[in-house]
């Protein structure tokens, strides 16, 4: 870490240059690990290598704070706001604030298939013209482990832009998609229209706790990190309520250290302020204890694959970065690019480090005899 003063803190690595000490100070202070985000939203410290800074720093992230306060984290730490419970109500706000922003921008830095979840590549490292394959293939996995085929009754819990809907249709599968974002809704329709698979796919604006109905099988993509866990249970119990005996159902979660989601579950985050509120990243331990308790259904399968979604973030982000000009031009300003900036590399530094991971699930229910 250098400050403007030329002084020098730490044991080598990746540098933090530090432009404001007192600022920069005053909201770690204050806010922790918020603050260290909001200050680099304001300008008040960078790094040339910011993703590798940053993975340094995910990668102690359970010794940042000393353990005796650890141990007093509920008198210190900020708590989540209640505002952004994912209540039927409060789960269409989060998600409004996030996937609604603009599907122009998300356009900027995704691929052509407007796949925002990991992709899974042949090698590395990865280049941005294989991200369309990369994300096929991740798609082909989740259809094949659910055996979706021609005439499968799929639900989709969690549309995106309508890639995996789309890619499900055309093996034959008769598909509900559900979502929350308003954005979404409308461009995955128009997507499937000018497929000419409307016939195929219903994109519905509904809560998946709204979802009538039984299916063959259910895929949901990175959507439980958007649960909260005060809502795993409902989520899971939805699952099995909605899969027919004998279905089958492909999860792709993101996953982080079990102690410490026991220890930040109820904290209040940067990513939560600013990214996706309402969100926890569940562990491996809590979705197997989840499952187990409150379904029928068996964890059957897991396969972790963390490396490619470091690669993939890494690929948006160059992106997003490389067409500054352009968020620029949807009237986004220099501190949202910042933000986003920030989110982007935050995220790639998890995965790179080792804290989060992800994995996806067969999650399979009994035939009735």
């Amino acid at each position: 870490m250098r400050f403007p003063d030329g002084t020098i803190l730490g044991q080598g690595g990746p540098l933090i240059e530090v432009r404001d000490p007192d600022a920069f100070h005053a909201r770690i202070g204050t806010t922790g690990l918020i603050g260290f985000g909001e200050s680099y939203m304001a300008g008040e410290w960078d790094a040339p290598d910011l993703v590798g800074a940053l993975t340094v720093l995910a990668s102690h992230a359970a010794e940042l704070v000393p353990a005796p306060l650890q141990r007093l984290r509920r008198l210190w730490a900020l708590r989540q706001p209640a505002a952004q419970r994912n209540t039927a109500t409060g789960a269409r706000d989060n998600i409004s604030r996030h996937y609604d922003l603009s599907n122009d921008l998300f356009a900027l830095f995704l691929d052509d298939t407007l796949t925002y979840s990991s992709a899974v590549f042949r090698g590395f490292p990865a280049e941005h013209a294989l991200l369309p394959a990369a994300q096929h293939r991740k798609i082909d996995r989740l259809l094949d482990l659910a055996e979706v085929g021609e005439g499968t009754r799929l639900l989709e819990i969690g549309t995106g832009w309508g890639e995996l809907a789309l890619r499900a249709a055309a093996r034959g599968a008769h598909v509900t998609s559900l979502t929350l974002s308003r954005e979404q809704r409308d461009l995955a329709r128009r997507r499937v229209a000018e497929a000419g698979l409307a016939d195929r796919v219903a994109i519905e604006l509904c809560d998946y706790r709204e979802a009538e109905g039984t299916y063959d099988a259910i895929v949901s993509v990175e959507m439980i990190e958007a649960v909260g866990a005060e809502f795993w249970p409902v989520y899971f119990r939805t699952l099995d309520e909605r899969l027919a005996p004998g279905g089958r159902v492909a999860l792709q979660a993101i996953t982080m250290p079990h102690d410490r989601m026991l220890a930040s579950r109820d904290t209040h985050t940067w990513i939560q302020k600013y990214i996706f509120p309402g969100g926890l990243l569940p562990s491996v331990e809590a979705v197997d204890e989840t499952v187990r308790e409150h379904t029928q259904l068996a964890v059957t399968r897991r396969d972790t694959f963390g490396a490619h979604y470091a690669e993939t973030l890494r690929l948006w982000r160059e992106q997003f970065t490389e067409r500054a000009e352009e968020v620029d031009d949807l009237g986004f300003d220099h501190v949202f690019r910042r933000l986003w900036t920030f989110y982007l590399a935050y995220s790639e530094a998890g995965f790179r480090s080792g804290y989060l991971d992800v994995q996806q699930y067969l999650l399979t229910k009994e035939p009735t005899r």
